[in-house]
C-alpha cells in the first residue's frame, strides 16, 4: 500500500484553525519524517520538520504521535506550522497581504533524514487569513489612515484599534483574524505609511483620538467604548491612549514599553518626554546558537524575572494593592531588552519620564512582580 498524507478538515482554512495531520499506509513502526514549508510574499522560505514513528498499524496521527525530535519534540499536533523558521537569518513571517493565502507545502520522507529521506506522500494546506465573508474597507478619513474589518453577519460589534511597532507601516493580519472571531477591528497606521511622518520622534495623540472618534461614530461599532490592542510600540501608544483619552474600556498590551522611548507624545498642552539611554551600561551576549539573547548580561544588582536582587530600595511590598501592568518600570518586561534598560537606570529614577499614569505619591504594583513601586513627587519633578 502507498502512503497517503491526509489533513483533516480538508481544503482552505484559517491561519489560527487548527487542523489534523495524519500518515496512513506505512509499514508498522516505519520511521518518518515530516517536513512543511511555505514562501512568503517576498520570496523568503520557512521550513520545519519533526521525527516520528509509525505505530503497529502502520499510521501516523500528530494528535496521538510525539515527536522524536527535529525542529520541536513531543505531542505538538501543529507543531509543523508553529516552528516554521526562516532559512534567512534573522527574517519574521509577515502576511503583507491577507486577499490572498500562504500555501504550506507538506511531506512525508522515509527514515530521519530530513533532507535526504525518500518522499513517501505530499499535501499542499491552504492557510488563509481573511475569513470567509469578512468585509476589509479601505480608511482615509480626515486624517486617519487605517483598515477597518467588519464580520459577515449585521453588528453592532465591540470595536478594537489594533496597532503595531517598530517599522510601521500599516498590517493587517491580526485585524482580519479578530475581525472573523466577531470584532469590528481597525488596523490603523502611525507612522511610515503613505502621507503620515516616516519616524515616531514625535507622536501627537490627537491622531489616535481621531481614530477612536472614527470609529466609536461607526454605525456598525457597538459603544459606548472600545478596546486597544497593542504590540512593541503599538502597546506604548496603546497605553498613552488609555491614558489620555476618553472612550477606551480595555486594553491588551504585548511587549509593549511602559515608558515614552525615542520620541517625544504630545497631547494638547501635555507632553511625555523619551527615557534616556546609557548605551555605556548597555551589554548583550551571544547563545550558543549565535542569535542575540533575549535576556542580555545584566549586573548582580538588576531586576530579574524571578523577583530575586529586585531593587528594594524603592520597591516594598504592600497589602491590598491593586495591580496593574500600567505603572511599574519592569512590567511585561520579561521578555524584552528593556532589563537592560532597567539595569541602566537602577538607582537613578531621575531619568525615567513622568507619565501621567505615574502621577501621585506611589504607583501600583506591576503584573511581573508582587511589589509597590514607591515614587516621590520630588524626585519625578
Amino acid at each position: 500500500m502507498s502512503a497517503t498524507l491526509s489533513v483533516d478538515p480538508a481544503g482552505p482554512r484559517g491561519w489560527d484553525e487548527p487542523v489534523r495531520i495524519a500518515v496512513r499506509g506505512l509499514a508498522p513502526g516505519q520511521p518518518v519524517t515530516l517536513r512543511a514549508s511555505l514562501r512568503d510574499e517576498k520570496g523568503a522560505r520557512f521550513r520545519a520538520h519533526a521525527r516520528y514513528r509509525a505505530d503497529a498499524g502502520g499510521e501516523l496521527d500528530l494528535a496521538r504521535t510525539p515527536a522524536l525530535g527535529g525542529s520541536f519534540a513531543g505531542l505538538e499536533p501543529m507543531g509543523l506550522l508553529w516552528a516554521l523558521e526562516a532559512e534567512r537569518p534573522s527574517w519574521r513571517l509577515l502576511k503583507r497581504d491577507v486577499r490572498t493565502p500562504f500555501a504550506v507545502e507538506l511531506e512525508a520522507l522515509d527514515g530521519h533524514e530530513p533532507d535526504a529521506g525518500r518522499p513517501l506522500a505530499r499535501a499542499v494546506l491552504e492557510r488563509r487569513f481573511l475569513p470567509p465573508g469578512v468585509r476589509r474597507v479601505p480608511v482615509r478619513a480626515g486624517r486617519v489612515r487605517a483598515t477597518l474589518f467588519l464580520p459577515p453577519e449585521p453588528g453592532p460589534f465591540p470595536g478594537i484599534v489594533d496597532l503595531f511597532g517598530v517599522g510601521g507601516g500599516l498590517l493587517e493580519y491580526r485585524a482580519s483574524l479578530l475581525a472573523g472571531k466577531g470584532f469590528a477591528v481597525l488596523a490603523l497606521a502611525y507612522y511610515n505609511y503613505d502621507d503620515l511622518p516616516k519616524t515616531v520622534e514625535a507622536v501627537h495623540l490627537e491622531y489616535f483620538e481621531e481614530a477612536v472618534s472614527y470609529l466609536l461614530n461607526h454605525p456598525e461599532v457597538k459603544g459606548p467604548g472600545i478596546g486597544v490592542l497593542g504590540f512593541s510600540k503599538g502597546g506604548e501608544m496603546a497605553l498613552a491612549m488609555t491614558a489620555f483619552l476618553k472612550g477606551i474600556t480595555a486594553a491588551v498590551i504585548i511587549n509593549g514599553s511602559v515608558a515614552a522611548v525615542r520620541g517625544t507624545m504630545y497631547y494638547k498642552d501635555e507632553s511625555v518626554p523619551p527615557v534616556t539611554f546609557m548605551k555605556d551600561r548597555l551589554k548583550g551576549r551571544m547563545t550558543a546558537t549565535g542569535r542575540a539573547s533575549s535576556m542580555p548580561t545584566r549586573p548582580p544588582s538588576a531586576c530579574r524575572p524571578t523577583g530575586r536582587k529586585s531593587p528594594r530600595s524603592f520597591a516594598t511590598q504592600e497589602r491590598g494593592t491593586i495591580l496593574s501592568p500600567l505603572t511599574s518600570p519592569c512590567a511585561e518586561l520579561a521578555c524584552t531588552c528593556w532589563w537592560e534598560v532597567i539595569s541602566s537606570l537602577e538607582g537613578s529614577l531621575r531619568l525615567m519620564p513622568r507619565p501621567r499614569w505615574m502621577r501621585g505619591s506611589k504607583s501600583r504594583a506591576s503584573s511581573t512582580n508582587t511589589w509597590v513601586v514607591r515614587v516621590e513627587d520630588e524626585v519625578l519633578s
